[in-house]
C-alpha cells in the first residue's frame, strides 16, 4: 500500500510547529487587541458632549466621554509571543465597568471585547490557515 500526501502532511505539520506560526499569531492577536481598544474608545466618545453640557450615560451603557481621559488611558499590548491585553488605565476605569454600592456599572471594555470576539478568532484562524497553506502577511 503506498501513502500519498505523506510529504505535504509533513511539511504542513512543521509550519504548524513552526516560528512563522508564532509571528503570524502574534500579529493576529494584536491587531485584535486594536480592534478590542478602538471599540472601547467609540463608545466612551459617541455622542459625548464635554464641559458644562456633560450629561452622565445611563446605567448599563457605557460612559459618556467629559475630559477624554478615560478615553485615552485604554491600552492594547502585545504580552506574549501569542498574547495581549486590552486595558483601561484611568483611576475611575473599574468603578465604571463594574459599578459601585452607590453607582450602576457603566461598562465599556466587556461590550468592547464581546463585540469582537468573532472577528478576533477570525483573524487567529485565518493566520493559522495561511501559515499551514504554506503562507505568511
Amino acid at each position: 500500500m503506498k501513502i500519498t500526501g505523506a510529504k505535504a502532511h509533513a511539511a504542513r505539520l512543521k509550519r504548524i510547529r513552526g516560528p512563522a506560526m508564532v509571528r503570524e499569531v502574534g500579529k493576529a492577536v494584536v491587531a485584535a487587541a486594536d480592534l478590542i481598544k478602538v471599540d472601547a474608545q467609540i463608545s466612551i466618545t459617541e455622542g459625548a458632549v464635554s464641559g458644562k453640557n456633560h450629561v452622565p450615560s445611563a446605567p448599563g451603557l457605557p460612559p459618556n466621554q467629559d475630559t477624554g481621559h478615560l478615553a485615552n488611558n485604554i491600552t492594547a499590548a502585545r504580552t506574549g509571543l501569542t498574547t495581549a491585553e486590552v486595558s483601561s488605565n484611568a483611576e475611575y476605569s473599574a468603578p465604571l465597568e463594574f459599578g459601585t454600592s452607590k453607582m450602576s456599572a457603566r461598562p465599556f471594555m466587556q461590550p468592547a471585547a464581546d463585540k469582537n470576539r468573532k472577528k478576533a478568532t477570525a483573524l487567529v484562524m485565518a493566520a493559522v490557515k495561511r501559515v499551514a497553506n504554506g503562507g505568511t502577511l
